[in-house]
């Protein structure tokens, strides 16, 4: 090949019209991620960026929004109980799934019930 993916950029999620504070108290307030200022032109059609810790997540208006509950981001985190807890103590959800090799892992659901997926690997702890 003569090309090289260096990294992943972002994934996005959709969200409902209207849905941005619900998405700022998630990944702003339970998750601690910084908002991003969107260019202007993107603004104006509703959303919001997010990130923190080498991951970003771009959240876009969907008029039929059906939340993804099976496609999902991976993050990788350093410290998975910390995270758990802090879900928790949200009132968010946390499902353990103890199916993936090598890693110790959770899902939970953004507050418009997208699934996201959080994984340490064993190796750390």
């Amino acid at each position: 090949m003569a090309f090289t993916f260096e990294r992943l950029h972002h994934v996005q999620l959709a969200i409902p019209p209207g849905g941005e504070d619900v998405a700022r108290r998630f990944y702003g307030g339970v998750l601690g991620m910084r908002e991003l200022a969107k260019p202007p032109v993107l603004a104006a059609r509703g959303g919001c960026w997010f990130a923190g810790g080498g991951w970003e997540i771009h959240l876009g208006v969907e008029e039929a929004f059906t939340p993804a509950r099976k496609a999902h981001p991976g993050v990788l985190v350093d410290d998975l109980d910390a995270l758990a807890a802090a879900l928790t103590a949200a009132g968010e959800t946390v499902d353990w799934d103890p199916h993936f090799p090598g890693h110790r892992r959770l899902y939970s659901y953004d507050g418009h019930g997208n699934r996201l997926e959080f994984l340490q690997p064993l190796s750390q702890g």
